[in-house]
């Protein structure tokens, strides 16, 4: 059955308007100002209501095998938090352990993910380095649609990417046509100041932000930022957090280099003062990497944000319930580092952003799904609302209220850091591929509903800065 959208709203990155849209085989084929109803189209009346595209979350972590338990939301309930968010689309991770193929850790996540309820897609985590894993990265590319690979710089003695392996893994994304994404924390630097907490008696929630302060987000995202621009790579980097990260991807982009910044709802919207709370198990609920932040790094991201100097927003969930936190009672470096937001990102964008005049109802769309889109290679399939582009859409309600509450939520974890924030804003419908997939606080899409979505290679783009990396290189011995 055909899907007709009558009297609503339209809101994309760069239009507004009013208008109808008619979907059919879970694509958009009629956008005009008045559709005419027929028997065979299900109707949704969107008079007063906003259109916009569904959101897309680059960032997330559904049923991760993580510092010795899994995360809460498996791919069924996770995604059906995400569409009774507004999300349609996620790109979750899948991390090897070292040593195991990287193309098998693939076929596992896919398997996990056949029960997703809305689409989803793939970054794959770079978390060792030998002839396999330069072969396997080929194979993702040109045959699974995988056009980004994952460096963690932090977490050692578990995944943490060396400088080496990130020279040869940017290197090999440059051949290929994907681009590297990186967890900017000095690994090195982070274990040296949880042990140095440790010593000193320091063993509670209090201690996390303290291992991880801003200079070793920075430092390590300076040495990633230098790698990729002597390489000839572009770069994303995930959930910046820190002011010092914003000055320096900023620096970088005056100087010509290529690099996009993700910052995630919760450190938008939350300071580091929740670690300091005397009860145990709501300052370990928090606990997540990189740690929530002083008010004026805040500041700097919504100001990079409003800048254009960071492009998407993200949620990076990845929940963990209080019986899982618990593991890291006596030692604060063992409380499985994750929270959970991917139901409230695109309200919390709303009522932080637009309601309070800090990004406008088009910025909003961009940095929730179309640069995502963009920068991923999935637009305009994805993150628009053309005439072909994919029939996703969330329909919302700028002017009603919610409060935030666990008892209300979709995602099993048994905590919500937001709990009991009052909202304007929120999304009453979530379209999938052309079927209304939540409405009203009842999510309608079942297990396996989602698809897996391919993503193209970058190839125009690398091939030119290939070319003119090389004719850079030929002056240079031309000038000797």
């Amino acid at each position: 059955m055909s899907l007709l959208i009558k009297n609503g709203n339209i809101v994309t990155h760069d239009q507004a308007y009013r208008a109808d849209i008619l979907c059919d085989n879970g694509v958009i084929t009629t956008i005009e100002n008045s559709i005419l109803e027929t028997s065979s189209m299900e109707v949704i009346d969107a008079e007063g209501l906003l259109v916009m595209p569904g959101g897309i979350d680059p960032h997330t972590h559904m049923q991760l095998p993580f510092m010795g338990t899994v995360a809460i939301d498996d791919f069924e309930s996770g995604t059906k938090a995400a569409l009774a968010g507004g999300t349609t689309t996620i790109i979750d991770f899948v991390i090897p352990n070292p040593q195991q193929r990287i193309l098998d850790a693939y076929h596992q996540w896919r398997e996990w993910a056949e029960k997703s309820a809305c689409d989803y897609s793939f970054h794959v985590a770079i978390t060792w380095w030998a002839n396999s894993v330069y072969q396997d990265m080929k194979t993702l590319v040109e045959q699974y649609g995988v056009n980004s690979f994952k460096h963690f710089m932090a977490y050692k003695n578990a995944i943490m990417a060396t400088d080496e392996m990130m020279i040869a893994s940017f290197n090999r994304c440059l051949e290929l046509g994907a681009i590297p994404t990186v967890h900017a924390e000095n690994g090195e630097l982070v274990y040296h100041l949880q042990q140095s907490l440790l010593e000193r008696g320091i063993t509670g929630p209090e201690a996390h932000p303290s291992s991880r302060p801003p200079i070793v987000e920075s430092e390590a995202a300076n040495r990633a930022i230098t790698i990729a621009a002597a390489i000839g790579s572009p770069i994303y980097i995930v959930h910046i957090s820190a002011k010092q990260t914003v000055d320096a991807i900023q620096y970088a982009q005056n100087n010509g280099h290529r690099v996009y910044g993700e910052c995630l709802a919760v450190h938008l919207t939350m300071d580091d003062s929740v670690y300091q709370n005397t009860n145990w198990e709501y300052a370990a609920a928090h606990v997540m990497s990189p740690p929530f932040r002083p008010k004026v790094h805040q500041q700097a991201l919504w100001n990079g944000l409003t800048s254009g100097t960071l492009h998407t927003t993200a949620t990076d969930h990845c929940a963990f319930c209080d019986e899982q936190k618990a593991m890291g009672k006596e030692d604060f470096t063992k409380i499985p580092n994750g929270v959970s937001s991917v139901e409230e990102r695109l309200t919390l964008l709303w009522n932080e952003g637009v309601n309070k005049g800090r990004i406008t109802a088009n910025e909003f769309v961009a940095l929730t799904s179309t640069n995502s889109a963009k920068i991923f290679n999935i637009y305009p399939q994805k993150g628009a609302i053309q005439i072909g582009s994919d029939a996703d859409f969330v329909l919302w309600d700028q002017n009603r209220n919610k409060k935030i509450s666990l008892k209300t939520q979709k995602s099993k974890v048994d905590f919500n850091i937001f709990e009991g924030m009052k909202v304007t804003g929120i999304p009453v419908c979530t379209i999938l591929a052309g079927k209304v997939a939540y409405r009203d606080g009842d999510v309608i899409a079942q297990a396996g509903d989602g698809r897996y979505i391919n993503r193209d290679t970058f190839a125009p783009y690398y091939s030119a800065t290939k070319l003119k990396n090389q004719i850079n290189q030929a002056k240079a011995v031309d000038r000797k």
